[in-house]
């Protein structure tokens, strides 16, 4: 591993996903800053700082993935605890934004969830937030502190193109996801299809009608999120039932609670092709699911925001 020069840059990870987190950091050429996550015996978080970080500008990787409130909780008391020991930034690495879902008032007397943990992160001392695929890019308007939203897209992209499958579509699993479908299917150089549905209730989608020409055609969906599983394997089977000739997915944030490996075990799709902003438990480790890793991609944009070079060129 290749020494980073400045050391001002100061890497921490907490509990969400520590592999990644040390993936980071020696793609960086920095250590793992040291630091221990402890619980009162009544479950309360209790987190100790073990170097200096006084004038620092310290990266702090955690996703809020699940357990969420754990993980949501680990963040903020660190986030507290690093302003206390006189960092000079705290930049909030988050490979995957947890209740990200709901950032809007869909119904009557509903919360705006992403927005209150924003606020809820920026309130406890953060300076900046690094992220990737946000389920909705609003949520950068969430903040009034600097977010770079990193994306799935040309990782999941160069996966596919490296396969040299032929005869291929692209396809959105919902209208709210055409913007994604294209960006791949402009890199593949491929038409796109999109699947009209209709979800009568949370974590339960119906398929309606495809619009697009699939027949005969490798399809390869892509989402930014896979829960329960259900919304994408009722799309692979029904891809298959309209002609075509084998289904691919891919998601950037593996969430897959519940039946998810189950459904996605016995479904049409062929192969689910995920990254590792929440890492996947053994239990979910089976042959159809090929994990890519977001730490290059990720220790580059730490690289340029230490260094305060452009991060833009990262978002393509």
């Amino acid at each position: 591993m290749a020494k980073y020069g400045d050391p001002s840059l100061k890497v921490f990870t907490l509990n969400s996903n520590k592999d990644l987190a040390h993936e980071i950091t020696e793609h960086i050429g920095v250590p793992v800053g040291k630091s221990s996550v402890t619980r009162f015996s009544d479950g309360e978080v209790q987190i100790n700082i073990e170097e200096s970080i006084r004038g620092c500008d310290v990266y702090l990787i955690q996703s809020t993935s699940a357990p969420a409130n754990e993980h949501i909780m680990e963040l903020l008391i660190m986030i507290d605890a690093m302003k206390r020991a006189s960092a000079r930034t705290i930049n909030v690495v988050m490979p995957y934004y947890g209740y990200a879902r709901q950032d809007r008032k869909a119904r009557a007397r509903e919360p705006i969830t992403s927005k209150l943990v924003a606020n809820l992160i920026e309130t406890a001392g953060a300076t900046r937030v690094l992220t990737l695929d946000l389920h909705a890019t609003q949520i950068q308007g969430f903040f009034d502190i600097p977010v770079d939203q990193l994306m799935g897209v040309p990782i999941l992209s160069t996966y596919f193109e490296e396969k040299k499958l032929e005869d291929i579509v692209i396809v959105s699993p919902d209208h709210g996801g055409v913007v994604r479908a294209r960006k791949m299917a402009d890199r593949l150089k491929a038409p796109i299809a999109i699947i009209d549905k209709r979800r009568p209730k949370p974590n339960v989608a119906e398929v309606m009608n495809i619009v697009g020409n699939i027949e005969g055609k490798t399809a390869i969906i892509i989402d930014d999120i896979i829960d329960t599983a259900g919304t994408i394997t009722l799309a692979a089977n029904a891809l298959v039932e309209h002609g075509a000739k084998e289904v691919y997915a891919c998601c950037t944030h593996p969430v897959l609670s519940g039946p998810a490996i189950e459904r996605i075990d016995n479904s049409k799709i062929k192969e689910l092709v995920v990254t590792n902003t929440i890492p996947l438990d053994e239990d979910k480790k089976i042959d159809k699911i090929t994990p890519l890793s977001v730490a290059p991609l990720m220790a580059e944009a730490i690289i340029r925001v230490h260094e305060h070079a452009s991060v833009s060129k990262l978002f393509d």
